[in-house]
C-alpha cells in the first residue's frame, strides 16, 4: 500500500485528524475501520495509522511507531533549476524531478520561456500554479516513498535567480553547445550540494549563459545528442546519482 501524506504536528497519545485528502484515498480503497496505513509528514517523520473512524471528508486515526526515516535523501542537496516550459510540460518535469531525487525546484521565466508567469498581471495564474505543482510534488512523494517533500521556490526570472546568494558552490548549466562534459566535472568533484540549470524550449540564449557564466556557473553538456527541456533534468539528476552515489541507484532499480 502506498504512503499517505498526513501532515504534522502528530501525537501518539491521542487520534489525528485526517485531511479531507487522506479520507478521500482511504474511502477509494476501501479501508475500514481497524486497518492500518502508512503516512508521512512530509519533514522525515513516518508513522502506522490504524483508522478509527471515517465519514464523509473526515476521520480519525491512531498513529503509532512514530520515526524519523529519510534513508532515500541524499546527503548532497540537488537543486533543479527550471526554465517554464509549455503544455503540461512543467508537470511531467516536476513529477521526475521528485522521484528522482531533486530536493528543491526553481521554475524560472527565461528570454525563451513560452510560458509568462512573472508579469504583475500573471500572479493569480502563477500562485495557482505553484499550487498545483505542489499537489505533484506530494503525489510524487506518495508514489516513490519520499519521506521528505521537495521544495518549490516561487516563480521567478531569470535574472532574478541569478542574483539569489543562497546557492551551492557547485554550479551546472546544460547547454548542448558546451564543451565541457557534465561527467568530467562531476567525476573531479567531491559529492556536494548542487544547482542544475535548464533552459526552456529552445535553451537559454547566449546572453543568459554569458550571465550565467558570470555568476559561476560551468557550461556543461550531457553529450552529443540535444534533449528536450523535459528530458534534460531527468538524464542530469539521474548522472548525479550514478556518480557520486552508485548504491542508491543500485536500490531505485
Amino acid at each position: 500500500m502506498p504512503q499517505f501524506y498526513l501532515p504534522g504536528p502528530w501525537e501518539s497519545q491521542k487520534p489525528t485528524a485526517l485531511t479531507p485528502e487522506v479520507a478521500h484515498h482511504l474511502r477509494v480503497r476501501r479501508i475500514q475501520a481497524g486497518e492500518s496505513f502508512p503516512v508521512f509528514d512530509g519533514k522525515g517523520q513516518v508513522a502506522h495509522a490504524e483508522l478509527l473512524s471515517l465519514s464523509g471528508k473526515s476521520g480519525l486515526a491512531q498513529l503509532s511507531n512514530i520515526r524519523t526515516d529519510i534513508h532515500r535523501e541524499t546527503p548532497y542537496a540537488i537543486t533543479l533549476a527550471q526554465g517554464l516550459a509549455g503544455g503540461d510540460k512543467m508537470d511531467w518535469i516536476v513529477e521526475k524531478a521528485v522521484e528522482t531525487g531533486a530536493q528543491i525546484i526553481a521554475p524560472m521565466q527565461c528570454e525563451r520561456s513560452i510560458l509568462k508567469l512573472t508579469r504583475s498581471s500573471d500572479q493569480e495564474r502563477a500562485q495557482k500554479r505553484l499550487a498545483h505543482w505542489e499537489g505533484i510534488i506530494q503525489a510524487a512523494c506518495e508514489q516513490c516513498d519520499r519521506t521528505v517533500l521537495a521544495k518549490l521556490e516561487p516563480i521567478q526570472t531569470f535574472e532574478a535567480y541569478l542574483k539569489e546568494t543562497t546557492k551551492p558552490g557547485l554550479k551546472l548549466l546544460l547547454s548542448p553547445d558546451a564543451t565541457k562534459s557534465m561527467y568530467s566535472v562531476l567525476i573531479q568533484s567531491d559529492p556536494q550540494d548542487i544547482v542544475l540549470m535548464i533552459g526552456p524550449e529552445g535553451g537559454h540564449s547566449p546572453e543568459e549563459e554569458a550571465q550565467a557564466q558570470a555568476a559561476g556557473y560551468q557550461l556543461v553538456s550531457l553529450g552529443e545528442r540535444v534533449l528536450r527541456t523535459e528530458t534534460a533534468g531527468v538524464v542530469a539528476i539521474t548522472a548525479v546519482h550514478s556518480i557520486w552515489n552508485p548504491e542508491m541507484q543500485n536500490r531505485l532499480r
